[in-house]
């Protein structure tokens, strides 16, 4: 197995797909290149599997933590020094791979280590939060080998309907696979020689509705999120259930929309369809 291994996630990324993996190095002998195709109802295995170099899963049920989950801890032998994760949607800067690999190799107390977005009205932004708190995108980021391995050894997993697995990965990154009495930032490491670019928003009906739907997706990814810090301020990761909607009758009645206008509709249209998991 190359000592890098570059996993994409896409789900209906047709659009997107080939100009993604045309920014990667498909021919390097070092880079081995999965493409997680998930829940997909267009042409993007197919795209995939033109391209030379890549290897395609391609899993009927969709859920981007979920097909993580079954690709990066479940496949039988994927081994790697360094595993870098990018959005299908995602265009890599040059040499992005082999500067998040040298930046884990540079700080050892590091489990993850985070590139940055380079275009995007609010770019400027997201880099100074990435550089100064640590973060990470799901867009773009690596993993060291031996945290991956670690996490198959515990039976560490993401919550399979967990929406957004850049921001508890990197919890467990800076607590080293704790609870958050051991939070130590310096577990992610900021990669400023690693970059992506995103498709520009355009106003159009189309994109108008996928971002109605995001919107919704933050917002019950905002509860989920409450959920998980109240399992990570105890337990730590050992305590989070396969399916987060399992707590959901527990959490649901502590939560109400939050007040300012631009949450308050989407988070009622996040706790009802929370509340509808609950029954399902």
């Amino acid at each position: 197995m190359p000592p890098i291994v570059v996993t994409i996630l896409a789900h209906n990324e047709e659009r997107r797909l080939a100009t993604c993996l045309a920014s990667l190095p498909l021919d390097a002998a070092d880079v081995a290149v999965h493409v997680v195709v998930n829940g997909s109802t267009d042409r993007t295995a197919r795209i995939a599997r033109e391209f030379a170099g890549v290897t395609v899963h391609e899993y009927a049920e969709g859920g981007k933590s979920r097909s993580w989950n079954r690709f990066v801890l479940d496949s039988a032998g994927l081994e790697a020094e360094t595993y870098v994760f990018v959005d299908g949607d995602a265009e890599v800067k040059p040499g992005s791979l082999a500067a998040l690999a040298r930046t884990l190799a540079d700080n050892p107390t590091a489990n993850a280590a985070a590139g940055l977005p380079c275009n995007g009205r609010r770019a400027s932004y997201y880099r100074e939060v990435i550089m100064r708190d640590h973060n990470m995108f799901g867009d773009l980021y690596a993993l060291r080998g031996d945290f991956v391995a670690r996490m198959r050894a515990r039976g560490i997993r993401l919550p399979n309907d967990l929406v957004g697995d850049d921001g508890l990965l990197a919890a467990f990154a800076k607590t080293d696979l704790k609870n958050e009495s051991h939070w130590n930032d310096a577990g992610v490491a900021p990669c400023p020689d690693a970059g992506f670019l995103c498709e520009p928003t355009r106003l159009n009906p189309a994109s108008l509705s996928i971002q109605y739907r995001r919107m919704i997706n933050y917002a019950v990814r905002h509860f989920q999120n409450r959920i998980v810090s109240d399992i990570m301020r105890g337990e730590g990761p050992v305590g989070l259930p396969r399916q987060l909607s399992s707590l959901y009758p527990q959490y649901l009645p502590q939560f109400t929309p939050r007040a300012h206008p631009a949450w308050w509709w989407f988070d009622r249209l996040a706790l009802k369809r929370m509340a509808e998991a609950c029954a399902a």
